[in-house]
Parts: structure tokens; C-alpha cells; sequence
């Protein structure tokens, strides 16, 4: 009896904490949404938006119709500039084995970037040896396979239940096109480089395989993967950062805060590569669109572009993890991924 009594406390006790922690979750969405800050709201709002599996919270708050007024209030205008190509001189930076690595703090991230002298360094790692596999690999593993002295995540993949073997959208590794499927991915982008070191943001959007296949020649792509360009409650993508040295309009802070991978360049092929956390890493929601902006203009990019973050996210440098995926179980490694941005050893 006693034992039964002992387990009937026991379950009365937890019962009672998770009552109780669901009032306090349920009080706090409430305090952030009808609270007095217009902000707190908005971004609460467009952070979960963006999340894989947490998007339905916000319609536990509030209507379709709010939720899209507060999309349209904070989202990215359009931007349809092309890159000027001759704006950016490769051969600018003299110190072609330079290398840095800075730390960047926000009001709700912690970040940071590699500087990349020479932007023939960079390349594309893969997982590909002629087909595609069911799981991916981490980050380190990506950078040390290729023997690479430092990398990050790369574009769009499959990502449920950390599986990571196939990518989404287009994958270009040294010039050979190793997967090209754009068919249902809407607003599909290209980010990477072409032969002449030069980073290339392309508008995909609407191309099938064989339309792109021709721009990846016309372009001349050695090294590229895709990302998206796609706004709305259900989805929360974006590209272009700065092109031309001018910066993309946004609206209120662009978009949600969460952990982010940017890539830029500057005028002397320098080439830019970051790392936000976010989600509740050290304490921090992470960046918003706006954010990105104003690091890569800080730090000189002529042409910049967001490509995959959420828990993908992830900084490998010199043998060890600077930035790591913001989950649980991966909180000192990364997520398996099918490709990434390596740097090559000198």
C-alpha cells in the first residue's frame, strides 16, 4: 500500500508541474502577444514562423489574419538588382593566404566570421561519390574528408529526422553538377561561385533541370548550391542580402530571429563567411534579416546572401567546432549534411 501511495504521489506531482508549466508557456505566448511591446510580438511571431516543427504555436494565440499582418509588417522587399560583376577584383587582395576568424555580438545573437583572402579557397564539399545517400554527414567530417582547413553548412537538404543525405534544389561541386531538381521548390535560388572566383546569387525561379543546367554553363558555376526565396506564414525564406553594395529594403526587422549562414564578398574577392546562433543558445533568439544586413555591410561585402541556418547552422575552423547546430543532441557537433562551404589548407 505504501508503494502504491509513493507512486500516486509520484504521478500526482508530475501532473501538477506540467499543469503548472503549461499555464507559465501559455502565459508567456499570451504576454508576447498581447503584451506591451509591438515588437516582443512581432518577433515571437515571425521566429516561430521559421522554425521546422514549431510554426503551429502561433495559431494557438492568434488568427490567420493577424499572423499575416504580422508577416507582411516585418518581411523583405522585393529585390531584383543584378550583379555587376566588374564591381568585384579578385585579384585585389594581394595577401592571398589571409585568414581570419572575428566574434560579432548583437542585442539577440552571438556570431562569427571567417574573412577569406583568396576566394579560390573556397569551395563546395560533398557527400556525393555517384549517388546520393539516405544519411549525411557532419560538418567536421565534410571539412576534413575534402582536407580543408575550415568550413560551414551549405544549401537546402532534406533535413527530417536528421537524416541529411539529400539535397535539395541543385548541387555544382567543381564545375560538374552532381543534382539538379528545382521542380516544386518555389523561389529557388543559385549561391555560389563561378570560375573566375566571383560569387553569384542567380534567380532560378520557374527554370526545370534543363533551363538550369544552361545557366550553370552560360555562368560559367564551379562551385554553388541552392537556397529560397519564399515569404509567407507557412514559410519564411530569403536571399539576397546586398547586391552591388546596396542593401535590400526591408520591412520592420525583415524577418524572424534565428540562427543564420550568410556568405558575401567584398570588392578584393574577399569572401565572408557567417555564423549566427540563436533559439535560446546562450541565451540569445538569434538574427534577423536586418541583422545580416548590417554585419555584412560592417565588414565591407559588395554582394551578399543568407543560405540554410535554423539548426543547420554550424562553424567548423582550424580542428574544431566555433559554431554548432542549436539542438539538444547536437549541441557540440552539427546536423548531417550532404554539402558544405570549405575553405582549402595553403
Amino acid at each position: 500500500m505504501k508503494v502504491l501511495k509513493f507512486i500516486g504521489k509520484f504521478f500526482s506531482f508530475i501532473g501538477i508541474f506540467l499543469g503548472v508549466l503549461l499555464v507559465v508557456v501559455y502565459s508567456a505566448g499570451l504576454i508576447f502577444c498581447y503584451g506591451p511591446s509591438v515588437h516582443a510580438r512581432n518577433l515571437f511571431v515571425t521566429t516561430m514562423l521559421e522554425t521546422g516543427q514549431m510554426k503551429f504555436v502561433v495559431k494557438l494565440f492568434m488568427s490567420d489574419k493577424k499572423v499575416q499582418e504580422i508577416v507582411d509588417s516585418n518581411s523583405m522587399a522585393t529585390f531584383d538588382e543584378e550583379m555587376d560583376n566588374s564591381l568585384i577584383d579578385t585579384e585585389g587582395n594581394k595577401d592571398k593566404n589571409g585568414i581570419e576568424l572575428v566574434e560579432i555580438s548583437g542585442s539577440t545573437y552571438f556570431a562569427k566570421m571567417i574573412i577569406v583572402n583568396d576566394p579560390a579557397r573556397v569551395k563546395l564539399a560533398t557527400i556525393y561519390d555517384g549517388s546520393w545517400k539516405t544519411y549525411g554527414v557532419t560538418l567536421d567530417k565534410l571539412v576534413n574528408d575534402a582536407d580543408a582547413f575550415a568550413g560551414v553548412n551549405g544549401g537546402l537538404y532534406y533535413s527530417n529526422g536528421n537524416a541529411g543525405g539529400r539535397p535539395m534544389g541543385l548541387v555544382v561541386r567543381d564545375g560538374k553538377i552532381e543534382f539538379n531538381s528545382p521542380a516544386g521548390i518555389r523561389g529557388m535560388y543559385l549561391v555560389g561561385f563561378n570560375e573566375d572566383n566571383l560569387l553569384r546569387i542567380i534567380d532560378l525561379s520557374g527554370k526545370n533541370a534543363s533551363q538550369v543546367e544552361s545557366v550553370i554553363k552560360e555562368e560559367k558555376i564551379r562551385d554553388a548550391v541552392a537556397f529560397q526565396e519564399e515569404a509567407s506564414d507557412a514559410n519564411n525564406h530569403f536571399v539576397k542580402l546586398i547586391i552591388n553594395g546596396e542593401a535590400r529594403d526591408v520591412n520592420g526587422s525583415g524577418s524572424g530571429a534565428n540562427p543564420r549562414t550568410a556568405i558575401g564578398q567584398r570588392a578584393d574577392g574577399t569572401v565572408l563567411l557567417l555564423v549566427t546562433d540563436g533559439r535560446g543558445a546562450s541565451g540569445h533568439l538569434g538574427a534577423t534579416a536586418q541583422d545580416l544586413i548590417e554585419i555584412m555591410q560592417e565588414y565591407g561585402a559588395v554582394n551578399a546572401a543568407n543560405i540554410d541556418g535554423g539548426s543547420s547552422s554550424s562553424m567548423y575552423y582550424d580542428g574544431k567546432y566555433e559554431m554548432t547546430s542549436v539542438t539538444l543532441y547536437y549541441s557540440n557537433s552539427s546536423w548531417r549534411l550532404p554539402t558544405g562551404f570549405v575553405v582549402e589548407k595553403r
